[in-house]
């Protein structure tokens, strides 16, 4: 018979360290670190699973018509990615190359001009219109015009340098992008099913963290990205009816500028206009004018309820920070992951508001 000294002892629930608390930390540690290394595996083809991700939600109705046609799940993501590779990517390629070839000549014609030629131009135009004379000075104290284009088209030429020496990661990019694509549309099912069951949330928290994140990329890429490229579009083919230089390359940089809060096409035919006038273009300066203000710059209130509808849309101030912050940190990705980054933390964080008011606990009848 053991005597009472032989007995083990009991284990102790009430220190700080117990061995459950301690095997709980340590596998939180694991976690954080497994979860870490698999963000830096992952990050080298951030922008592919970005875009992959943003293309599989805008077409998604058009899979699922096609879904619903063809009994096979793979012939139906492959028809998929190739009217998605067609509609959408085979464009958006074949603009990137023009654009690189219009800006490549441009920035050799800028890199050719006489600034002695320019400011002598300058000084004339100012001495046969006084009333413009205020408007030159005003100028060249404060753009610094000139300057600033060579600076800008310099720029350019290194970056399309980078861009040519990294044609094949480009490439490889958007075949991984077309990859995962494919499985995104075949497999759709279950990873959402994937995505709900790994978000600790009860289900109706569930659903509307997943709604906000579909309705945020639905309003970057039709409200911001899509709006943006017509703006740009218009811009361009007014700088094309005008006889201005490069109008696909300018077009292009409206719409980029149009896609962050407080930019836009302005910033660029409003100097052309300006120049214009400058020139003793009058007429040209006042349609170029005209079109800007009417057509380019309204066109965001006319498209954004007709393309996005009754979908979230961020404060002016939330979008500029979301954009920016994104395009810092994750590069051209940024414009989707930002908004949808900052759009479920607010969810997220409404979540703990609602879950905590009148004084209750955050996980009082919670239960999923």
């Amino acid at each position: 018979m053991a005597s009472p000294a032989d007995e083990p002892a009991p284990v102790s629930h009430t220190g700080v360290f117990t061995r459950e608390r301690l095997t709980a930390i340590v596998l939180l540690a694991v976690t954080a670190i497994a979860l870490y290394l698999c963000y830096r595996i992952a990050q080298p083809f951030l922008p592919a699973l970005t875009w992959a991700l943003a293309l599989a939600v805008i077409a998604r109705p058009v899979h699922h018509r096609i879904a619903r046609r063809i009994p096979s799940r793979n012939v139906a993501a492959a028809i998929s990615v190739t009217l998605v590779t067609l509609l959408i990517l085979a464009p958006v390629v074949l603009l990137t190359w023009r654009v690189a070839s219009q800006a490549s000549r441009y920035a050799s014609y800028v890199e050719q001009i006489d600034e002695e030629v320019i400011e002598e131009k300058v000084q004339s135009i100012a001495s046969e219109h006084p009333r413009l004379k205020q408007l030159v000075d005003w100028m060249r104290r404060n753009m610094q015009a000139e300057q600033s284009m060579r600076r800008m088209f310099a720029g350019v030429g290194g970056g399309l340098s980078s861009t040519v020496s990294g044609t094949f990661w480009v490439a490889a990019q958007l075949l991984i992008t077309l990859f995962v694509l494919f499985f995104l549309f075949r497999d759709e099912p279950q990873a959402i099913a994937a995505v709900r069951e790994i978000l600790p949330l009860p289900s109706e928290e569930k659903d509307q963290v997943l709604a906000r994140a579909d309705d945020t990329i639905h309003a970057t890429i039709y409200g911001t990205v899509v709006v943006a490229a017509v703006q740009g579009f218009l811009g361009g083919l007014m700088f094309w009816w005008l006889g201005l230089p490069a109008p696909v390359f300018w077009g292009l940089v409206m719409g980029a500028l149009a896609i962050v809060p407080y930019l836009g096409a302005f910033f660029i035919w409003a100097p052309a206009a300006v120049w214009l006038a400058m020139e003793g273009e009058f007429a040209k300066a006042a349609i170029l004018t005209l079109w800007g203000t009417v057509v380019v710059g309204l066109i965001d209130n006319l498209l954004y309820p007709i393309l996005v509808g009754k979908r979230l849309r961020q404060h002016t101030l939330i979008a500029f920070i979301a954009i920016i912050g994104g395009l810092a940190v994750f590069g051209a990705s940024g414009i989707v992951l930002g908004p949808v980054i900052v759009t479920m933390t607010g969810a997220l964080l409404n979540i703990w508001w609602r879950r905590t008011s009148a004084g209750r606990a955050a996980d009082e009848n919670h239960a999923a």
